[in-house]
């Protein structure tokens, strides 16, 4: 039971980070109907903002542990969520009008761009990194079954976030102007509001998002690599569709249902664990193949 209690758990962490990128997804094409796959690279480069601010911290012996953690986290969000902006203005809202697979390949092409400038240019960027471990190391023991309190914090956080944001999309006047954006853009624009600024916002919050899930997965594995983001895009998009693209309870519950199928390919199966994510994707093909447009799936309809 300790086993099985602790790889539960660990789905539990792994659902928070996986719904928090999905969620991101969701908020980009509930928009504007644009797949950002810039997304799990702008998510590494938060995390390595994150170390350097850490490492110039430590060079200006600011040793405290909660500045540390609060100047890691607002420099980090802040930056990403600039940045996110800068992506929406300047190269997604100018391609508004252009075929989807144009907006794909340049968002695909910046997070190349953003992959290979972290590998090339941060010191020993190719080789994983260290990360400072910034919460509480203690643990409490239950049998077999050991709780982190850092992993606790984490997974509380976590929870937080996705609520917060859930707040803010639905009871907030942003939420109103994003919704209203996301259902009729041009009827969202003749009742006064203003299109471009929800966009930014919207991409703003989103990167923000990926931000904070990047710093959580550095804080979970002690470590960043300039690769992480690939895999975790991958499989933040893979549960944004499973739960119904554009839907943000869709993404939430795509993110748990990934990680949960992860994790019973470690306990269930006979397969080692190097095996889960593959078992994961083939699920996530059968179900696709029998409801396409996902769990939650949005019936949608032209406007005439």
């Amino acid at each position: 039971m300790g086993f099985i209690g602790q790889h539960i758990w660990n789905g539990v962490m792994l659902g928070v980070i996986y719904a928090m990128v999905a969620v991101g997804f969701t908020l980009f094409f509930g928009v504007l109907d644009v797949i950002k796959f810039s997304h799990g690279d702008v998510l590494t480069l938060g995390a390595f903002v994150g170390l350097a601010t850490y490492l110039g911290l430590q060079r200006l012996d600011v040793m405290s542990p909660f500045a540390q953690l609060i100047a890691v986290l607002a420099l980090s969000i802040v930056s990403m969520a600039f940045l996110g902006a800068l992506i929406a203005r300047y190269l997604v809202l100018p391609l508004r009008n252009a075929p989807p697979f144009i907006t794909l390949l340049i968002t695909l092409m910046v997070g190349t761009v953003i992959r290979e400038s972290i590998r090339l240019f941060y010191p020993n960027g190719s080789n994983p990194q260290a990360f400072p471990k910034l919460l509480p190391t203690e643990s409490w023991h239950l049998g077999s079954f050991t709780l982190r309190v850092d992993t606790l914090i984490l997974v509380v956080v976590g929870v937080a976030v996705i609520l917060l944001v859930h707040m803010l999309v639905n009871h907030t006047r942003l939420g109103l102007a994003i919704r209203a954006v996301a259902q009729d853009s041009e009827t969202a624009r003749v009742m006064g509001i203003n299109f471009r600024w929800v966009v930014l916002a919207t991409f703003g919050l989103g990167s923000g998002l990926a931000a904070i899930a990047g710093l959580m997965n550095g804080l979970y594995y002690s470590e960043v690599y300039f690769g992480n983001g690939t895999m975790l895009a991958v499989i933040g998009f893979s549960a944004a569709v499973i739960g119904g693209l554009g839907n943000i309870y869709g993404a939430i519950l795509g993110g748990f249902l990934f990680a949960a199928i992860q994790i019973a390919t470690v306990v269930v199966l006979p397969l080692p664990s190097a095996y889960k994510d593959v078992v994961a994707f083939c699920v996530v093909i059968v179900l696709l193949a029998f409801k396409p447009t996902g769990l939650i799936g949005e019936k949608s309809s032209e406007r005439v």
